[in-house]
């Protein structure tokens, strides 16, 4: 039997939160959990620093890939099997594309990406195409199946259907997140029907659709994505605890350049401080090393490293307050001159921190960031786009929600012990009591 449709002696189950069970009867994907590659997601976290805010947040990216590898099993096994426009020789590709897609992924993710200019979907192809355990279990399939598999995540492989199952405005990766999400941090936002939009998905050409008869279920889905971005994702005091890990890596950063001598040496980021970062090294880093060295720096002898170190570990956050960068600047060049009066670095303790998100948008061409519609499958057979049959769907299409924040150290400014008139001038400027 060729190891392409090689099944399981009996059927492996992983007991699931969200989906109940996750089901594996391929040994291609059986033999890709068990890579060390895939195993190190199980020391990555899916919401990065928001355990700071919601206490249960502790998931982590295995669970969440297992979660979307089920969803497209889902959808290839039961809702588009024996239909004529789906294509049975993709089977496969779509669930390794579905399980593989946040491999790459770096400890705290979106923050460290940031900090050391790096994309994580560059390497998750570089995985997938290295000198990995995850590229021997592919090429076992056939010599070209890798890049199958890593063009399906860089989303230019020929069928578009495969990608969209997996990267759109509607796919098996957000399907899984808003649900998990909101099941590990306690609240209610993220909660949708799933059964039902599963059930009214249908493969056309070079997309996939929805029957119209499902509107509502992706109406629901779309606002529960919208509340989960602004009441989880976007979370005032889980920015905060992004701002402080961003400084401590860029206070890290310039301390290396500087030729600092650390008391204990960083070696797992020399390759990120000299911006020449291997496969081999970028797969050494998860959150565990990573929180091994914010806890030895609590004890460096830099100020400001070792302060905001103590502060991630121990959760002494930054407060904020609104701010509108287009009215207020004026504002925040008088802070950080006062900053600097009372010898708060403003490059570490005054903190502009913006939020932006569009929930739903259809294809504007020659824009950044195009984004295929979603689009609903009438009766007869035709296609519309999602806002234009739905008016809850229409009256946040298009329509960018952006928030901005100023963060600083409380307990710094109203520490009245030095620089007593520089910091009342400050806390004035701050609406501090």
């Amino acid at each position: 039997m060729a190891y392409s449709t090689k099944k399981l002696q009996e059927e492996k189950v992983f007991k699931d939160p969200v989906h109940r069970y996750i089901h594996v009867r391929d040994q291609v994907v059986w033999d890709l959990i068990g890579t060390k590659e895939f195993q190190r997601l199980r020391r990555i976290r899916q919401l990065g620093t928001t355990y700071l805010t919601f206490h249960g947040a502790e998931h982590s990216r295995f669970n969440h890939s297992l979660g979307v590898y089920e969803i497209i099993r889902r959808i290839v096994d039961d809702v588009f099997a024996q239909r004529p426009e789906w294509d049975e020789s993709e089977r496969l590709v779509s669930l390794c594309a579905a399980l593989l897609h946040d491999l790459g992924h770096g400890p705290f993710s979106h923050s460290f990406e940031k900090v050391f200019d790096l994309d994580h979907e560059a390497f998750t192809q570089a995985i997938i195409l290295g000198d990995t355990e995850v590229n021997q279990v592919l090429k076992r399939v056939s010599s070209e199946f890798p890049q199958n598999v890593s063009d399906v995540i860089a989303k230019t492989y020929e069928n578009k259907q495969v990608i969209s199952l997996i990267s759109s405005q509607i796919d098996a990766d957000r399907m899984d997140y808003l649900q998990r999400d909101a099941y590990f941090t306690g609240v209610s936002y993220g909660h949708f029907d799933m059964e039902r939009i599963l059930r009214v998905l249908r493969p056309r050409e070079d997309q996939v659709v929805i029957k119209s008869s499902g509107m509502h279920a992706v109406e629901d889905y779309i606002m529960s994505r919208y509340q989960m971005y602004w009441q989880v994702y976007f979370h005032p005091v889980t920015r905060s605890s992004e701002v402080i890990l961003t400084k401590i890596l860029h206070r890290a950063k310039e301390l290396s350049e500087m030729n600092y001598k650390f008391a204990y040496e960083p070696y797992h980021f020399v390759s990120m401080f000299n911006g020449i970062v291997t496969l081999k090294d970028y797969l050494k880093l998860d959150e565990s090393v990573i929180m091994y060295y914010f806890q030895m720096w609590e004890e460096e002898k830099d100020p400001i490293l070792r302060d905001l170190c103590s502060r991630f570990m121990n959760r002494n956050l930054f407060k904020y307050v609104e701010f509108d960068p287009s009215k207020e600047y004026k504002k925040l060049n008088e802070l950080e001159k006062l900053f600097q009066q009372a010898e708060l670095n403003p490059d570490y303790y005054l903190v502009v921190d913006s939020s932006s998100d569009l929930p739903y948008d259809f294809y504007r061409p020659g824009e950044e960031e195009e984004r295929v519609p979603i689009h609903l499958m009438m009766p007869s057979g035709e296609l519309r786009e999602l806002s234009r049959q739905s008016d809850i769907v229409d009256a946040i299409s298009g329509k960018r929600r952006t928030d901005h924040k100023l963060y600083y150290p409380k307990d710094c400014v109203t520490d009245d012990s030095t620089h007593k008139e520089v910091k009342a001038k400050i806390k004035t400027i701050l609406g501090i009591e």
